[in-house]
């Protein structure tokens, strides 16, 4: 993302370019913006002056409704703005929920959770969380780029209405042949421990736990509306349940869960 000339001979002769690069965590704020923003301006301006017939697909995130919440977010929406600036009507913007499934080590953390027999948190008894599963993001992307057109849609599961904590810890502990054990945490605790995750930074790490994403898990709405779903969820796609199965039976075959 930083070397002109590859992302020129990456995109010549393109007739589409999606762009799914991205930084999810990261040891500095400031590295946010380095990638989610300089690096989309950089590839938007390359296209824009040496493929300017090519259409662009931008891999976004929900988050990025919601800039307001952490330096991610922000990152993620002025990345939007950065390339939508330099190609108008020749960007569609695609916005996952919280996308999980086979090879995601982040909310394996949850499952290795209940299959411990572990309590699991309810940060808040009726927020709303949408999910969406990597394969149906992937069949979704496809979609676009098949019938390219303009503008910004998001995309997740069959419900778009969203999950209450409680059904998502449940479905978890369901995946794993435990019964749930959930506990609501206070939002000052959910808070000090993202503040003393993120002071790891300080040993050369990069934690996704961080006061940023604190504020993204208490956000009490990330239901999406009709308006905002421009994708419907495929009649093949993956439920909750299923889900969450696909992505246990991954982690015992990667050996990070164990068969009881």
């Amino acid at each position: 993302m930083e070397d002109r000339a590859s992302l020129e001979r990456l995109c010549h002769g393109m007739d589409l370019v999606v762009h799914a690069a991205g930084l999810v965590k990261a040891r500095h704020d400031r590295d946010f913006h380095h990638a989610n923003v300089e690096g989309a301006e950089r590839l938007a301006e390359v296209i824009r002056t040496s493929n300017p017939a090519a259409h662009t697909l931008l891999v976004s995130s929900l988050a990025a409704r919601e800039p307001t919440l952490s330096p991610y977010s922000a990152s993620k929406r002025r990345g939007e703005l950065a390339m939508e600036a330099r190609l108008g009507d020749r960007l569609s913007v695609v916005r996952p929920t919280a996308i999980y499934g086979p090879g995601d080590r982040e909310t394996f953390a949850l499952f290795a959770a209940a299959a411990a027999g572990r309590p699991l948190p309810v940060l808040h008894p009726s927020a709303r969380i949408t999910l969406v599963h990597v394969e149906d993001v992937a069949r979704a992307i496809l979609g676009m780029a098949t019938a390219p057109s303009p503008g910004t849609v998001a995309v997740c599961d069959g419900r778009p209405d969203g999950y209450i904590w409680s059904e998502l810890m449940t479905a978890a502990a369901a995946a794993v042949e435990r019964e749930p054990r959930l506990f609501r945490p206070p939002e000052a605790l959910v808070r000090a421990a993202a503040t003393l995750s993120a002071s790891t930074r300080f040993l050369g790490y990069s934690p996704v736990f961080t006061p940023g994403k604190a504020n993204e898990l208490l956000h009490r709405d990330w239901s999406i509306s009709p308006q905002e779903l421009g994708v419907p969820a495929a009649e093949n796609g993956f439920s909750i349940d299923r889900g969450f199965a696909d992505t246990v039976k991954w982690a015992r075959r990667a050996g990070l869960l164990k068969d009881e």
